[in-house]
């Protein structure tokens, strides 16, 4: 990776915040249903504690800040970035509407299809990032295993709560 020079920190700041910012609106979901509908469901034994979720998040969405602005900087100009930007767009809106069908609505089923289409998206964004830079592809693994992992979570929950 190329050192940041003092010019692109603006640049970095912005999409850092952006993406934290899409990280509180799934919030605004989650915290309808987390401390009275959620503890109610039946949980499987790998269900992480309550603090390490949004620790792992707030991770997550700065390590998605660091990558959009890795992809931003090495092709904004170019042809390739255009079909990078709308997947990752795409990928965060699916991201909060996990949220709004898991908790908002209080539906796993729903929530597990979402989180299904959030993956697909999730790994189209890391395909059209990686000819663009690929420390900015390699930035979003942590958030593709995570969203696997909250998948399998999601369907165990399913399971358990039919």
């Amino acid at each position: 990776m190329n050192r940041i020079n003092k010019g692109e920190i603006p640049k970095l700041i912005l999409c850092i915040v952006a993406c934290q910012g899409a990280g509180l609106l799934g919030s605004i979901f989650t915290n309808m249903s987390v401390s009275t509908w959620y503890p109610t469901l039946a949980k499987p034994w790998f269900t992480p504690p309550p603090g390490v979720i949004p620790a792992v998040w707030t991770v997550l969405f700065t390590l998605m800040g660091v990558s959009l602005f890795l992809a931003w900087r090495a092709g904004l100009t170019s042809p390739e970035f255009r079909g990078a930007a709308y997947a990752f767009a795409a990928q965060f809106v699916f991201n909060i509407l996990w949220s709004a069908a898991f908790f908002g609505l209080q539906s796993p089923k729903a929530g597990l299809a979402v989180i299904a289409m959030l993956w697909i998206l999730i790994l189209l964004t890391i395909y059209r990032f990686y000819p663009l830079s690929r420390e900015a592809a390699l930035l979003l693994v942590p958030y593709i295993a995570w969203v696997s992992f909250a998948a399998i979570l999601n369907y165990s929950i399913l399971q358990l709560n039919p």
